[in-house]
């Protein structure tokens, strides 16, 4: 996990609409960026946190900075997490994990010791 202060990872990847995203075109603007990584669309801790990021969205925005979540879920997935729910912030298709694991949030779940 990062550190405060620490850089944040170069990464790209695509949005829930297939647009191809990059930290730096992210930030090209100049404002700032709140990622949150989840791991799962429609679960209900998952749900809740990104609808309290819903919620603050505008506090966010009003200060430079730009929303956007990360899990490992399909882009289909994620248009539909982030209907049934009105997020109004970009969610990041991460299926190969490598966002994540650049930010050192990945860890595989274990059960009483089994993956």
């Amino acid at each position: 996990m990062l550190e405060a202060g620490q850089k944040a990872p170069s990464f790209k990847a695509r949005i829930q609409d297939g647009t191809e995203v990059s930290l730096e075109s992210i930030l090209s603007d100049g404002n700032g960026l709140v990622l949150f990584f989840y791991p799962k669309d429609s679960t209900p801790g998952c749900t809740k946190e990104a609808c309290d990021f819903r919620d603050a969205y505008e506090v966010f925005r009003s200060k430079g900075y730009r929303v956007m979540g990360v899990s490992k879920d399909s882009a289909k997935s994620h248009v539909r997490f982030s209907e049934n729910n009105q997020l109004q912030f970009d969610l990041i298709v991460d299926e190969d994990l490598k966002v994540q694991e650049a930010y050192g949030v990945w860890k595989e779940k274990t059960n009483y010791g089994k993956t």
